[in-house]
């Protein structure tokens, strides 16, 4: 199923808008929602940080209203954007959630919560012609501040077709 609505976490929007890299989420998506509690960290910084001034003159950011949180997420004590994160797209099965944190990621597979990774938008852009490598965008998140290990640089570069076997 082609994904065509999201909802993204805070570290995927930060690292996206600090790596110049935000366009790529209206490429892909028609729908990108913002819960409230992700919007409020992620402007929470100064004028003069990319990702608070990217995201609030944003206008294909769909910021979304506080909801019900889900007792099920809730039972996973993870933090108020992720919880909200998951909590939509598990009342929406047909929105991805956008989540790089390994806790959010076990919690969203435990309760049948499709997930994307920062990097899966990258190879997702690549595959549909948006892009033409992913590697300078990779190098582009690390230089942003987001954390890769060799394994995971691998296995993203093996998965877009640009090698990664060694």
């Amino acid at each position: 199923m082609r994904i065509e609505r999201v909802v993204v976490n805070a570290s995927p929007l930060i690292t996206l808008f600090k790596s110049g890299q935000a366009q790529l989420l209206p490429a892909l998506f028609a729908s990108i929602h913002v819960p409230d509690a992700v919007w409020r960290e992620v402007v929470a910084g100064s004028h003069a940080d990319e990702a608070a001034r990217g995201l609030a003159n944003a206008p294909w950011a769909q910021r979304l209203a506080p909801l019900p949180l889900d007792p099920l997420v809730l039972a996973w004590d993870a933090g108020p954007g992720e919880t909200e994160v998951l909590t939509y797209a598990r009342a929406n099965p047909d929105v991805r959630a956008i989540v790089d944190d390994d806790y959010a990621r076990r919690c969203a597979r435990s309760l049948g919560v499709r997930t994307l990774g920062t990097c899966g938008v990258l190879v997702l852009a690549k595959r549909r012609g948006v892009i033409t490598t992913v590697e300078p965008g990779l190098r582009a998140l690390t230089d942003a501040g987001l954390w890769l290990s060799p394994a995971l640089i691998r296995a993203v570069l093996h998965e877009a077709g640009e090698g990664g076997n060694g």
